[in-house]
């Protein structure tokens, strides 16, 4: 049976897909309390929900984020004021900036689960490379078996190759990246399952399970 879930991201994608075209104040004012009825008020439940279900996926406690719709325009050249992404969050309680967390995004053609990490800090991101150089083989392997893709969610990739490591190294591209996450779409045929949108979204959390247990055994 449907949990009801499958609504709101059809609403979502319709609203975000209106709002990338029309992204001012005056258009969202006059829609924003339908906005936060039909589709923030439920995806705050989806995502409390969906915290425990990967928490018990994970053996590991997890808390819930929704991103705010308003975009952050001081440092950007894009002004325009809104989010067209529906995107949440589910970090662990272990706050190291190197434990990976699970994500997922709305987008009006799209969605997105994906799990990893959206930056390292100076220590973590030498630590990051520390194990691209030791285990940069098995990790390829285990990013291949999840069937995702790497995610462009975080800063731009470094040109060269940092140092100490040989500009050749097998896992260059790798160690370029200053973030490291894998998505997949929601798998094709999910609705005509009848499940619901959490069903879906746990089959893809256990997909990317063996990456984020990669992770936290060898970060």
């Amino acid at each position: 049976m449907s949990d009801g879930f499958t609504e709101m991201l059809d609403r979502a994608q319709a609203f975000y897909g209106a709002l990338a075209r029309n992204n001012s104040r005056d258009w969202f004012e006059p829609r924003k309390a339908g906005w936060k009825a039909d589709i923030e008020a439920p995806a705050r439940l989806l995502a409390e929900i969906m915290a425990d279900e990967i928490s018990r996926i994970t053996g590991e406690a997890h808390a819930s984020k929704v991103f705010r719709i308003n975009r952050d325009v001081r440092f950007s050249k894009d002004k325009s004021p809104y989010k067209t992404m529906l995107a949440m969050l589910w970090a662990p309680g272990d706050r190291d900036d190197l434990a990976p967390s699970f994500y997922f995004g709305i987008q009006p053609e799209t969605t997105f689960v994906g799990c990893g990490m959206s930056g390292f800090e100076k220590t973590a991101l030498t630590r990051y490379r520390a194990m691209v150089d030791r285990w940069g083989d098995r990790l390829t392997e285990v990013m291949e078996q999840t069937g995702g893709t790497l995610a462009d969610i975080g800063p731009e990739p470094l040109k060269r190759v940092p140092k100490p490591y040989d500009p050749d190294h097998p896992h260059a591209a790798l160690l370029k990246r200053k973030d490291l996450a894998l998505g997949l779409p929601l798998a094709e045929g999910w609705r005509d399952t009848g499940d619901g949108l959490v069903a879906a979204l746990s089959d893809r959390i256990e997909a990317l399970l063996p990456f984020q247990r990669f992770l936290v055994e060898r970060l």
